[in-house]
C-alpha cells in the first residue's frame, strides 16, 4: 500500500512538472507584455491580495511598467498604467482597444445582451440608438433638466424635516438619483416611501455589493472555479434576476398601453423601433436586448451618481474652505432667488474645477470596466493578440504625477489656471475615454452639478465626526469606490 501511495504522488509530480513545463513554455513565447510569473491553471492568482484586486495591480504597475501582463487562471490579461499609454490605447488606438471583456458575473443572467457587455454590430446598433434616443428624450434639453430641478427640490424638502438632526443621505441619493432614471426609462417617478421603488433599490444596492465583496472579485478573476464554489457570490444571479423581473413588467405594461405615435419614454422608443425592424434579419432590436439594456442603464447610473455626491459632500465637510468658496460662487452667480440651472456652470469655474476634482480623487471606477482588442496589434513593443482583455487602470491616470501636481492630495487647482478660471485636463477619465467612455456621461455631470449646488445653495453643511485624511481617501478595494458610512447635518442657510 505505501508503494502504491509513493507511485500515485510521483505521477502527480510529474504530471504537475509536465504542466509545469509546458505552460512555462507557452508562456513565455508569447510576446507579451511583462509580468508576475504565472502557476499553470490558477495564473497570478495568489500574487493578488484577497479583496485588494485595484491595489495590487496598481502595485505591480510599479513593479513591471506601464504595460504588463496578468493571468486571471489560464487567460492572460493586459494591464495599461499612466496617462499617455492609457490615452494610446483607448484613443489612439480606440479601434483596437474598443472590443467589451468579460464579466462573468454580470454573464450569467445578461449574457452578451444589451449595451454594456456587447460587442461588434449588437453593440454598434444598441449604442448608437440608446445615445440618439436619450438626447431625443431630452439630454442635455431644458425638459430634462427640470425633472432633475424637481427631484434636487425633493431632496431639499427632506432634509428641511431633518431639522438639523444628523443624518446618512445615502438612501435618500439613490432614490433621487433612481427617480431621474425612472423618468427617463419609464416615464415617471416613484414616492420615496413606496414599497415596490424601496424593495427595487435594496436590489440595487445588495448587487453592487456582491459584485465588489472579495468573493465577487475572486469570481471576475478565476470564473472557471468559483462557478463551482458555494459563496455569497453565487447569490448574484438570483439579486439580479429579480431586477430583469422588475423591468421585464414595466416592457409589458409599456407593449398594452403604447400608442405608435407618441412614445412617452425609453421603452416606448425601443419597442416601436422593434416593431419597424421585425422583419429585418440583421436588426439586434428584440427584447432580450431591451431589457439588458435597461439592466445596464440602471445599475450604471444609479450606484455610481450617489456614490460620487457622497463623496462629494465627505470632501466638503473635510475641506471647509471649499463648502465657503463654493457657497460664495452659488451666492454670487445663482443667488437665493431661483433654483441651479445647467447654464450657471460656465460662469462657475470654482465650481466646475471642485466637481472635476472630487471625479480625480474618489476615482469611482479605479480600473474601468474590461476592455478586448478586437484584432491583432503591435503596441509598445509587444504583441497582443485578438481577444486579449486589456484592463485600462484609470487608477493610475487620475494618480499620474506628469498630469497633476498632488495626486494623491485633493486639490481643486489641478483644474484651475492661473488667472482662476477653470482649466480642462484630458488627464480627468472618470467616465472612461473613446469607444467605451460612458454613455451616460451627460446625465451624469448634469445630475452632479444640479443636486449639489441645489444642496449648497440651501444648506451649510456641518458633521460631530472628525474625518481624517484616511477617511476621504479612496479605498481601491473594489470595482466602485464607495466612500464610508458617515452622518452630517444641514442646517438652513
Amino acid at each position: 500500500m505505501e508503494a502504491v501511495g509513493i507511485n500515485t504522488l510521483l505521477v502527480l509530480f510529474i504530471s504537475f512538472l509536465l504542466i509545469y513545463i509546458l505552460w512555462n513554455s507557452k508562456y513565455r513565447n508569447q510576446n507579451l507584455p511583462p509580468g508576475p510569473t504565472p502557476l499553470p491553471l490558477i495564473g497570478n492568482l495568489l500574487q493578488i491580495q484577497r479583496g485588494q484586486l485595484a491595489n495590487s495591480l496598481m502595485k505591480f504597475s510599479k513593479q513591471y511598467g506601464s504595460v504588463y501582463t496578468l493571468y486571471f487562471g489560464p487567460k492572460p490579461v493586459i494591464c495599461l498604467s499612466g496617462y499617455e499609454t492609457v490615452k494610446e490605447a483607448l484613443i489612439d488606438k480606440a479601434e483596437e482597444f474598443g472590443g467589451r471583456g468579460r464579466m462573468p458575473t454580470a454573464e450569467k443572467v445578461i449574457q452578451d445582451y444589451g449595451i454594456g457587455l456587447s460587442n461588434g454590430e449588437r453593440w454598434r446598433q444598441i449604442r448608437n440608438f440608446t445615445l440618439r434616443n436619450l438626447r431625443e428624450l431630452g439630454f442635455g434639453k431644458k425638459s430634462f433638466e427640470e425633472k432633475i430641478q424637481e427631484e434636487a427640490q425633493y431632496v431639499v424638502e427632506e432634509l428641511k424635516k431633518l431639522k438639523g438632526k444628523p443624518y446618512d443621505v445615502t438612501k435618500l441619493f439613490m432614490e433621487a438619483i433612481s427617480n431621474v432614471l425612472f423618468s427617463i426609462i419609464f416615464g415617471s417617478r416613484y414616492e420615496y416611501k413606496d414599497e415596490t421603488f424601496v424593495e427595487l433599490l435594496g436590489i440595487v444596492d445588495e448587487m453592487y455589493r456582491l459584485f465588489s465583496s472579495p468573493w465577487g472579485q475572486l469570481h471576475t478573476i478565476f470564473p472557471q472555479v468559483m462557478d463551482y464554489i458555494p459563496g455569497p457570490h453565487q447569490k448574484i444571479t438570483s439579486v439580479s434576476e429579480k431586477l430583469m423581473s422588475f423591468i421585464k413588467e414595466r416592457v409589458r405594461i409599456s407593449q398594452e398601453t403604447m400608442e405608435s405615435a407618441s412614445p412617452r419614454h425609453f421603452i416606448d422608443s425601443f419597442l416601436i423601433k422593434m416593431e419597424k425592424e421585425k422583419d429585418n434579419s440583421t436588426s439586434e432590436f428584440n427584447e432580450r436586448n431591451l431589457v439588458a439594456t435597461i439592466h445596464n442603464l440602471f445599475l450604471a447610473g444609479t450606484e455610481t451618481v450617489t456614490s460620487s455626491l457622497r463623496h462629494a459632500l465627505l470632501l466638503i465637510l473635510y475641506y471647509p474652505e471649499v463648502q465657503e468658496k463654493l457657497q460664495m460662487e452659488i451666492d454670487g452667480v445663482i443667488g437665493q432667488d431661483r433654483v441651479p440651472s445647467i447654464n450657471d456652470r460656465e460662469n462657475m469655474s470654482y465650481t466646475e474645477a471642485v466637481l472635476h476634482e472630487i471625479h480625480r480623487f474618489c476615482d469611482l471606477v479605479p480600473f474601468n470596466m474590461p476592455h478586448m482588442v478586437t484584432k491583432d496589434v503591435e503596441f509598445r513593443g509587444y504583441f497582443i493578440p485578438k481577444g486579449t482583455e486589456v484592463y485600462p487602470l484609470l487608477c493610475t491616470v487620475h494618480r499620474d504625477p506628469t498630469q497633476f501636481s498632488t495626486p494623491y492630495k485633493f486639490n481643486p487647482n489641478h483644474f484651475l489656471d492661473d488667472n482662476g478660471k477653470f482649466k480642462k485636463n484630458d488627464a480627468m477619465m472618470a467616465f472612461s475615454a473613446g469607444k467605451r467612455s460612458c454613455p451616460g456621461e451627460s446625465l451624469a455631470r448634469m445630475e452632479f452639478f444640479l443636486f449639489l449646488t441645489t444642496i449648497l445653495q440651501n444648506f451649510k453643511m456641518t458633521s460631530q465626526t472628525r474625518f481624517t485624511e484616511a477617511d476621504i481617501a479612496p479605498k481601491m478595494t473594489g470595482f466602485l469606490n464607495v466612500p464610508i458610512n458617515y452622518q452630517l447635518s444641514f442646517i438652513p442657510r
